[in-house]
C-alpha cells in the first residue's frame, strides 16, 4: 500500500509540474511573442523537467515474502551418498567444507597439518592462528607411535598410504582397518594421506576413533622421506618436471614409492586399503608375499608389494628403493610395484646381508586376482556349497590376510554364503 500511494503521489507531481511548464509558456507567448528559438528552448526544458521526475518514480521490487530454494550441494546431501556402513552429518551452525581442489598430484598437494592430537582437534573446531608452528611430518609420526608405545599400545606398526580424496574412502577401507584392530588391538596405524588429513578425512574416520582404534592421518614429506636415498635425486627431477610420468597415474607410482619411503624410515608393517586381516602378524620379520609360484618348482614366480614387513633401514628396501629411482617407467603397469620387487628379490636372493622370507602365497594372497570374483559368490549348488567351504577353511587356515583385489573387485556384491560375507562375520561386520 505504501508503495502504491508513493507511486500516485509521484504521478500527480509530474503533472502538476507540466501543467505549470504549459501555462508559463502560453503566457509568455502572448506578453512577449519571444521568436522561434526560445520557444525551442522551453519545449527542451519541459521534456527535461518530466524526464528528471520519472527518474524518481521508477518502481522497485519487494523481496518475496517466501525464502529461496535450498542449496542442493550441502555436505548432509552429498556426502553420506558414497558410504553405506555409516553416515556423516552436519551441525546446522558449521559452515559447508569448501569443495577440494583437483590435483594431478595428489600426494603433492599439500594440506594443513594439524598440529595437536585427535582429541584436541575433534570435535572442538579450532580456527588456525596466521603464524602457528606446524609440527614436521616426522616429529608427528615418532610422536604418534611414542605416545602409544609408553602406554603399552603400539605392539605393532602399521602404515597404508590413500591417493584418493578423502569422500572416496568408503565401506571396504573401513572394514580393512576394522579387521587390522580385531587382529591387533595393541596396534598403531598411520595413513599417510593429504586428504584424510584434513577436517573432512576426521570426520570420516570418526567412527573408528570411537572404537578406540589408534590411528592417525598424516600428509607426507616426501623430502624427508627419500633424503639419502636414490630417490631424492629422482624426486627432485620430478619435481622439476625433468621426469616422464607416463601414462599410468602418477600418484599410483608414488604410492608404490611413498610405502618404501616410510618402511625404510620407520619400520614396521605396509598394508595395502584392500586386504582383510585374520591373523596376528606378531611372528612375522622382515617378510614380503609371494602373489604366484611355479607348480612344479615351487619356486615363487611373482611377488607382489601390498603387504610388507620390515625393520627400519632394511637393506632389502634400500635396494627397491634404488630400483625404483634407476629404472622408473610411467608406461607400464606394475612395473615400479609388484614387478619391481620381484625384480628385485630376484637378484639378491641368497646374496649375504640380506635377511627376509618370502612368503608362500597362501600367507596374503589366497585367491589370484583373475579368480577374485569367486570368492564374493554365494553357493550355486551343492558341490559349489563345498568347495566354498573348503576354501574358506582353507583360507582361515593358513592365511594371515587375503587380498581383494581392488581394482577388479571393488563392484563386486557380497553374496550371501560366500567366502568373503563369512570373513566379514569373523571381523564382527554384519
Amino acid at each position: 500500500m505504501i508503495a502504491a500511494a508513493t507511486i500516485s503521489c509521484s504521478e500527480m507531481t509530474i503533472e502538476k509540474i507540466t501543467d505549470t511548464f504549459l501555462s508559463e509558456l502560453l503566457s509568455h507567448l502572448q506578453r512577449s511573442k519571444k521568436s522561434f528559438y526560445a520557444l525551442v528552448s522551453l519545449l527542451s526544458l519541459c521534456l527535461l523537467a518530466y524526464n528528471s521526475a520519472s527518474v524518481f518514480c521508477a518502481k522497485v521490487p519487494f523481496p518475496p515474502k517466501t525464502s529461496p530454494e535450498p542449496a542442493l550441494f550441502l555436505p548432509e546431501n552429498v556426502a553420506a551418498k558414497s558410504r553405506k556402513f555409516f553416515s556423516i552429518s552436519f551441525s546446522a551452525k558449521q559452515p559447508p567444507f569448501p569443495p577440494e581442489l583437483k590435483s594431478h598430484l595428489p600426494l603433492l598437494h599439500k594440506n594443513p597439518n594439524f598440529a595437536k592430537e585427535v582429541d584436541d582437534f575433534y570435535p572442538k573446531r579450532r580456527k588456525r592462528q596466521k603464524f602457528a608452528k606446524v609440527k614436521p611430518f616426522q616429529v608427528r609420526v615418532r610422536n604418534f607411535f611414542n605416545k602409544n608405545s609408553s602406554n603399552s599400545a603400539c605392539e605393532s606398526r602399521f602404515f597404508m598410504t590413500w591417493i584418493s580424496s578423502a569422500e572416496s574412502f568408503g565401506e571396504r577401507e573401513m572394514f580393512s582397518i576394522t579387521s587390522l584392530f580385531k587382529t591387533h588391538p595393541n596396534g598403531c596405524l598411520i595413513i599417510a594421506s593429504n586428504s584424510l588429513d584434513s577436517a573432512i578425512g576426521m570426520q570420516i574416520l570418526k567412527p573408528l576413533l570411537r572404537k578406540g582404534f589408534r590411528l592417525m592421518p598424516i600428509s607426507p614429506n616426501f623430502e624427508f622421506l627419500f633424503k639419502g636415498t636414490p630417490a631424492e635425486v629422482w624426486y627432485n627431477q620430478l619435481m622439476q618436471g625433468n621426469v616422464d610420468t607416463g601414462e599410468v597415474a602418477l600418484g599410483q607410482n608414488l604410492s608404490n614409492l611413498l610405502r618404501l619411503g616410510l618402511l625404510y624410515r620407520f619400520g614396521g608393517i605396509y598394508l595395502d586399503t584392500d586386504m582383510i586381516i585374520l591373523k596376528s602378524f606378531g611372528g612375522l620379520r622382515n617378510v614380503i608375499g609371494a602373489q604366484a609360484i611355479d607348480l612344479e618348482s615351487g619356486n615363487w614366480t611373482r611377488l607382489n608389494n601390498a603387504v610388507m614387513i620390515f625393520d627400519e633401514g632394511h637393506p632389502l628396501v634400500f635396494k627397491f628403493i634404488q630400483e625404483f629411482a634407476l629404472t622408473f617407467d610411467g608406461n607400464k603397469w606394475g612395473h615400479n610395484g609388484p614387478y619391481l620387487v620381484s625384480r628385485v628379490v630376484a637378484r639378491v636372493g641368497g646374496r649375504p646381508g640380506y635377511n627376509f622370507t618370502v612368503m608362500p602365497p597362501m600367507a596374503f594372497y589366497p585367491v589370484d586376482w583373475s579368480k577374485v570374483r569367486g570368492l564374493f559368490e554365494g553357493p550355486q549348488s551343492l558341490s559349489h556349497s563345498k568347495w566354498l567351504l573348503a576354501k574358506l577353511r582353507q583360507i582361515q587356515s593358513e592365511s594371515f590376510a587375503v587380498h581383494l583385489w581392488n581394482k577388479q573387485s571393488r563392484g563386486f556384491e557380497v553374496e550371501k554364503g560366500s567366502v568373503i560375507q563369512h570373513l566379514m562375520f569373523g571381523c564382527g561386520v554384519e
